[in-house]
């Protein structure tokens, strides 16, 4: 096979096994998104029990990039601690490590038995989480399937007269073999996919063992490294999550490469072929690392509260605006900048959005004025954003372009009520709870919890949709919007009829009760219009609910 055609295949089953770890972690997200959140708030119990929740999301989402995200949004609100945090992200490198232990298994032959169960049941069956389950497995089969691409792909390199002195070089030159690792791992964006990548490599022969452990030790650091960089646009608390991870990562994989390379340890009894045995030590390596670094989490939480030092949240004048003035003459390159400035304020409301509950049901004053001074920033970039998509328009756009500046307008003018609500509605009735020290119900506050998660969760739909624009995720969207009314409806029925019962905590906090409940579904609702000009253009929206009059 000709070299060119070798990189073809190589490249296209690379993309392959990037999109199938995808579509995993979205199907798993959509679908027991509510399991995942919920496991996250009992991780705050403690060390122990956040290392093993990080380690069970990552298993269940294959990324711990993914669960490194969500710590972030609950750190930025203040709801979670920074040595908790880093106890869940030690967790969930192990759990990451062992999803890649668990599909480089001899799982071939399930292969068609994933595509076909995961296609019936994302393409043909009904029910949103059914879908998105099938999305999950139909992604573990292409995880699988492309894993054999690979191996295929790459057969004809083991008789090329060029590997064996490239793998001389990288076996001879560990540290550059650490730096593609780190390199590799971070372009693609998923440690599992360049461990996976790595091991397959080996397998076949292609990458001996000794260039693969540094390899190994590198795509671990690249994996904390994707993390820093995602959180850069975030809040300095959730950022130092990401660097506490980064630190561990690089301290443990560069004394392990230090140690490996001067003991001469070999890794050959850790797996019965290269490619096995470097599954296995990356593996152990994780658990080791989490092992040591457990007890370490509060004094490296100290040092990255020292190396991210706090700042005024409320303030913009340490914030890089994505609101580029040099393209404002070129109209697509202008609404892509007005977009990811958007998408940086939807960020910065969901920070406001996620603590609400809690801050309702224990918030202290600091607390509750930190989330409170939020509003002031994302009144700044909601006033900044509508002014630059004003001067876009008095230039020369097509009709697309116009619909799109007015789509992105509309949204940011929500977003910014968005805040409002909060700042102005619940945030008030938080300070007002604290001030009487009322306490809501059982039953009421697990009502009131149900809409806010149902809420956070279309937040991030709405969102993603901010940027995709995908139809069905934008039919869903309104479809949400629907559940959202169905469960405003059933908190308000039980409600009336727990004052009829005379429920003492329901006639305290009733009036308190109706206005959160009747506020979180206001703020569904300025979250669903993004989904109204998608569904617009494909004729999916009606323009009246109303029948038609004869």
């Amino acid at each position: 096979m000709h070299f060119s055609l070798i990189l073809l295949h190589m490249a296209g089953a690379t993309m392959l096994l990037l999109y199938a770890v995808h579509m995993v972690r979205m199907g798993m997200e959509l679908a027991f998104g509510h399991t995942l959140r919920s496991m996250l708030g009992q991780a705050k119990r403690g060390q122990l029990a956040a290392a093993g929740g990080g380690l069970a999301m990552a298993v269940m989402l294959q990324s711990s990039t993914a669960v490194a995200m969500l710590a972030c949004g609950f750190a930025a609100s203040g709801i979670l601690a920074t040595p908790t945090g880093l106890a869940l992200l030690l967790g969930a490198d192990l759990g990451s490590a062992l999803v890649v232990r668990i599909l480089t298994f001899d799982l071939g032959w399930l292969v068609p038995v994933f595509l076909f169960a995961g296609g019936v049941m994302h393409l043909k069956l009904s029910g949103e989480r059914v879908r998105e389950a099938g999305r999950m497995v139909l992604g573990i089969g292409l995880v699988l399937l492309s894993l054999q691409l690979i191996a295929a792909a790459t057969g004809p390199l083991r008789n090329s007269a060029m590997l064996p002195s490239l793998s001389a070089y990288l076996a001879d030159d560990y540290l550059t073999a650490f730096l593609i690792g780190a390199l590799f791992t971070w372009l693609v964006h998923s440690s599992v996919a360049a461990i996976l990548m790595v091991s397959a490599l080996a397998a076949q022969g292609l990458i001996p063992l000794e260039a693969g452990v540094p390899l190994v030790l590198g795509a671990n650091l690249g994996g904390g490294l994707i993390a820093v960089w995602l959180s850069r646009g975030m809040p300095v608390a959730a950022q130092r999550l990401p660097m506490g991870n980064l630190l561990f990562r690089a301290t443990g994989a560069v004394l392990a490469l230090a140690v490996i390379n001067t003991s001469g340890l070999s890794m050959q009894a850790l797996g019965a072929d290269p490619g096995a045995a470097l599954v296995n030590f990356h593996l152990l390596f994780n658990a080791a690392l989490a092992l040591v670094s457990l007890p370490l989490v509060r004094i490296v939480g100290d040092l990255t509260c020292r190396l991210l030092p706090d700042r005024p949240v409320a303030g913009t004048a340490h914030r890089v605006s994505a609101l580029d003035r040099s393209v404002i003459g070129t109209p697509h390159l202008a609404l892509a900048s007005a977009t990811r400035e958007l998408l940086r304020m939807g960020e910065l409301v969901e920070v406001m959005v996620r603590p609400v509950t809690e801050l309702i049901r224990a918030g202290d004053r600091a607390a509750i004025l930190r989330v409170r001074e939020m509003d002031e920033a994302v009144n700044h970039t909601h006033t900044a954003i509508k002014l630059y998509l004003a001067e876009l328009n008095r230039g020369q756009m097509s009709v697309q372009e116009a619909k799109r500046s007015i789509e992105l307008t509309d949204f940011a003018i929500n977003l910014e009520h968005v805040g409002d609500v909060i700042a102005k509605n619940l945030l008030v009735l938080a300070q007002e709870r604290l001030d009487k020290n009322w306490r809501f119900s059982a039953e009421g506050w697990a009502e009131l919890v149900a809409l806010h998660e149902r809420l956070i969760e279309n937040m991030h739909l709405a969102l993603n949709l901010l940027v995709t624009r995908d139809l069905p995720s934008a039919r869903q969207l309104v479809v949400e919007k629907e559940r959202m009314r169905r469960l405003h409806r059933h908190s308000y029925s039980e409600h009336l009829k727990r004052l009829q019962s005379g429920t003492p905590e329901s006639i305290e906090t009733s009036g308190m009760h109706l206005e959160i409940a009747r506020g979180f579904k206001e703020i569904n609702s300025l979250l669903v219009t993004v989904a109204y000009p998608i569904l617009t253009e494909s004729g999916d929206l009606l323009e009246s609910r109303l029948s038609k009059v004869n």
